[in-house]
């Protein structure tokens, strides 16, 4: 039997080789014991129910870091088995409680969530803001602070509310929880730093006058120190345009259907920096594709991932078929600059408003559905 620090393994099983013939159907994972499926320097993908993963082989509070991304409580079915929003919380419940039994008193909880539209109607379920207080109330988590994640890329949707009816705008946040078992996780935003601003180098520049804002915020002479860098805002704008990579091609090559919800490598890394250091216990219990543990083993970060379908196993498998990169931020931004390409542009709420308003608000919210000459706009029809 295998030791890592927080967790052990039993006998490696697995990989096992792609289909031979063509893509399969998804296949979960037989009842039973987890197995060990793959293992690298740092880690380990399991094949198994995560409950079982956590219970057999994490020891209690072992764990710096649960950085995840559960399946969201969508109103239509997905192959990688989305909950029911109505029936969220009943199904957390269980992780719930092993996630606060294996992490440490400076540990924390991650946790990637997508909103859901009620079924039929242009509102917003509640669900995922149910999820964060049942955390806090009943398992006693604590909510160091809620983030937000844009992805510039994502389409106008769900295209009904919002490209054909126009009554709602586009859905481009999800919601990120970070918990943590004690008001006190560790952790530094010293590690997360973003680039001055244009304006914040001008004023570093040419200087300021201190004083009290008429909002009653004391601008001090301490404001003028040049830190290097600034402390970003809990908004992380990551776009997820995944469309080439080595995992992608890996995929495609050995007829494996590659996991169609993955979050893009920046955003655990995030967390990952911010909330441990090398040597620490980062845990997936959603793995999917297993982006978590590629960011950890690069990051040197001790790591398991679990996952019930193998197909979605064996393409985790490529993603550890390759030397991994010591720093693929160089190749994203391969001057070491920090330049516009690597900022996103919002624009301010009002950059139109000069324009007439268009047609009356129709007097019935848009219940009526437009006549069969209305054209949908911006993209494909939603899911969230």
């Amino acid at each position: 039997m295998g030791t890592r620090t927080g967790y052990h393994t039993d006998t490696v099983v697995g990989p096992v080789g792609p289909p031979a013939n063509g893509r399969t159907k998804l296949r979960p994972a037989t009842a039973g014991a987890p197995v060990e499926y793959f293992r690298a320097k740092y880690g380990t993908i399991f094949l198994g129910d995560s409950l079982n993963v956590l219970d057999r082989h994490v020891t209690p509070a072992s764990v710096d870091l649960i950085m995840t991304s559960p399946p969201f409580g969508l109103v239509r079915k997905k192959d990688y088995g989305n909950v029911d929003s109505g029936k969220y919380l009943e199904w957390f419940r269980p992780f719930a409680a092993v996630f606060k039994r294996v992490l440490k008193d400076t540990g924390s909880l991650v946790i990637d969530i997508g909103g859901a539209w009620m079924a039929g109607q242009p509102t917003r379920s509640l669900y995922h803001y149910e999820l964060l207080i049942m955390l806090c109330r009943e398992f006693g988590f604590h909510l160091a602070q809620d983030f937000f994640w844009w992805s510039p890329s994502k389409l106008p949707a769900p295209a009904e509310w919002v490209n054909i009816r126009r009554i709602r705008v586009k859905d481009a946040v999800n919601c990120i929880w970070w918990l943590s078992p004690t008001p006190w996780p560790k952790a530094s935003n010293r590690r997360v730093l973003a680039p001055y601003s244009v304006a914040m180098k001008g004023l570093l520049k040419n200087g300021y006058k201190p004083m009290l804002r008429p909002s009653g915020h004391d601008i001090s002479e301490h404001f003028a120190i040049d830190n290097g860098a600034a402390i970003p805002p809990n908004l992380l704008a990551i776009p997820n345009t995944e469309s080439n990579s080595y995992y992608l091609r890996y995929c495609k090559e050995h007829n494996l259907s590659p996991h169609p919800a993955r979050f893009p490598a920046a955003l655990p890394e995030y967390f990952i920096r911010m909330l441990t250091d090398k040597g620490d216990l980062i845990m997936d219990p959603f793995g999917g594709s297993c982006v978590t543990g590629e960011v950890a083993e690069r990051l040197q970060r001790n790591w398991l991932c679990s996952e019930l379908l193998e197909d979605y196993v064996m393409g985790a498998v490529g993603r550890f078929a390759r030397p991994l990169p010591s720093n693929p931020q160089e190749s994203l931004f391969p001057d070491s600059a920090v330049s516009g390409d690597t900022a996103y542009k919002l624009y301010h709420p009002a950059a139109l408003w000069s324009k007439a308003e268009g047609d009356p608000l129709a007097p019935d919210g848009g219940r009526k559905r437009p006549g069969a000459g209305a054209r949908a706009e911006h993209g494909p029809r939603g899911d969230r």
